[in-house]
């Protein structure tokens, strides 16, 4: 599988090309003859870093959203007023839920602005499950991911709007992430880790029957949680020995600190146009 970073927060001073960041992710994964785009950023610029990177949105066999924040979908639209046809469009039942953040007393709304019924009328085929789901060989959509972890408790700053108060954390059941089976492991593919990254990993290797986790690509939401979230999460992927870190978009710059220091050359720092390939 080869995987190409489309969106993230920032873009290396390296880039050979003028891409686009911008606060969001978007990840194109190649892998068995199919082109499938995970997350999609929150405007165009996935239109425009895609197009650098050779590939229109006809060529995408299927979209995968980990979860209702509008940095990860808030792109979906520009795809889909792009392609000619429709195209599958895997995500939890919940991915429409409305959502807010918490800052200087006020809410502040965080979701998919776009409506199911527009996107569905230009071209998007809803796929939703709370269950893991085969998207092509090796690779699982994971539905919603059970929280077990005690210390994994999440952005306080992150609410939902059931109870209209300014104290209720959003669990977003939505957030889900992507499972890449290989001979020498489980890859975990994930757009912010809003469940934990622990129980995210220990779910994929209980669903997928693997023993060893290979890898993790994506966000890690570690930067904006309480210091025992970040510490005992470090210490446990510590203890799995992935054989790389490829972090990104939300897991801060501490955090990428700090797992470059604990991880030295297996650390990847995932920026706009960085190709990780996984046989």
């Amino acid at each position: 599988m080869k995987v190409t970073v489309v969106i993230d927060n920032y873009v290396p001073i390296s880039a050979s090309r003028p891409f686009l960041g911008e606060h969001g992710f978007s990840l194109l994964l190649e892998t068995s003859g199919h082109k499938i785009l995970m997350d999609t950023g929150q405007s165009g610029a996935v239109i425009h870093n895609l197009s650098l990177l050779g590939v229109h949105p006809d060529q995408l066999d299927a979209i995968v959203l980990s979860h209702g924040h509008y940095d990860h979908a808030g792109g979906l639209e520009y795809i889909l007023e792009h392609r000619s046809k429709p195209i599958p469009v895997y995500a939890h039942p919940n991915i429409f839920k409305e959502r807010f953040s918490v800052a200087g007393g006020h809410k502040h709304e965080i979701g998919i602005s776009c409506i199911k019924e527009k996107l569905t009328t230009w071209g998007a085929e809803w796929h939703f499950s709370d269950k893991p789901l085969e998207i092509c060989e090796q690779l699982v959509f994971g539905g919603q991911i059970p929280r077990k972890t005690s210390y994994e408790v999440g952005d306080t700053k992150l609410i939902t709007t059931i109870d209209k108060c300014m104290d209720c954390q959003d669990e977003l059941e939505d957030d889900s992430s992507l499972y890449y089976i290989t001979a020498s492991g489980l890859v975990v593919i994930s757009g912010c880790a809003h469940s934990g990254m622990i129980n995210i990993i220990e779910y994929g290797l209980a669903i997928t029957q693997m023993t060893h986790l290979r890898g993790w690509i994506g966000g890690m939401h570690l930067g904006p949680v309480a210091a025992e979230q970040r510490n005992k999460s470090l210490e446990a992927i510590k203890n799995f020995a992935p054989d790389f870190v490829a972090a990104s978009h939300c897991t801060g710059f501490a955090m990428m600190a700090e797992l470059q220091h604990t991880f030295g050359k297996q650390f990847i720092h995932c920026c706009v146009s960085q190709v990780i390939h996984i046989d």
